[in-house]
């Protein structure tokens, strides 16, 4: 599914239900969830399953991907690559450097945000603009999109230029796509698959002096009970 949100050149690879086993991970990241919980571990093992598929599906051997300083995992030389995973759903994309500049996938429940985080991550700016597309579309949590896009912009945001950003640094609108499914085979809420776009604005406090440049644009996607976020600079 998380294909749909990424251009040619981009292998992406997903998976709804663990497919692998913790003895499949290599010794360094075994080491990582020695001590976590059996979900931990399990959700762990098929991410990084998912992310050595794309590693194949670009030709790259298979190789430990250990967090760095802040905890983003590194990938091996001339690659960029992101992962991610929540309940039912882990899902990683890879891609060739230079040819992708940046790229950054995030997927969510498509729940609301708990009580009290939604004036955490979200500006007021945006806080408005959520209730509009609210309006338009109910069947998706807006709140829940925000965050995973604004987690989406930073996964590509800090490979790209070595700075983390906070939920304040970036101010995001969504558009709704007019050709949207009713199918049947699992959406939001009311059955249907909602997608769009979404534009990132990295605010000027936050915003480099020189490239990258100051706007990142972004695809989403509602469907089977997830929010689906992608990022991808070419």
């Amino acid at each position: 599914m998380i294909e749909r949100l990424v251009p040619a050149g981009v292998v992406a690879v997903d998976a709804f239900e663990d497919v692998a086993e913790p003895g499949d991970l290599h010794p360094a990241e075994a080491a990582l969830i020695a001590k976590a919980v059996d979900t931990r571990r399990r959700e762990f093992t098929t991410a990084r399953w998912c992310a050595r598929q794309a590693l194949a599906g670009l030709g790259a051997p298979a190789a430990a991907l250990l967090p760095g300083p802040h905890g983003a995992p590194v990938w091996p030389e001339g690659i960029l690559g992101s992962i991610t995973h929540c309940a039912g759903f882990r899902a990683a994309v890879a891609a060739r450097s230079p040819a992708v500049t940046a790229l950054g996938i995030d997927a969510e429940p498509n729940g609301p945000v708990p009580e009290g985080v939604l004036g955490a991550i979200a500006l007021p700016g945006e806080q408005r603009h959520l209730r509009e597309l609210a309006r338009a579309a109910p069947e998706v949590r807006w709140d829940r999109l925000l965050f995973s896009a604004k987690e989406a912009v930073y996964k590509s945001w800090y490979p790209w230029t070595g700075q983390r950003l906070d939920f304040e640094d970036a101010a995001l609108t969504f558009t709704l796509d007019d050709d949207t499914d009713d199918g049947t085979d699992g959406g939001a809420d009311d059955g249907r698959c909602l997608g769009g776009a979404f534009t990132a604005r990295i605010l000027p406090a936050a915003a480099p002096a020189v490239a990258p440049p100051d706007r990142l644009e972004g695809r989403w996607l509602a469907e089977r009970g997830l929010l689906l976020t992608a990022i991808t600079v070419v």
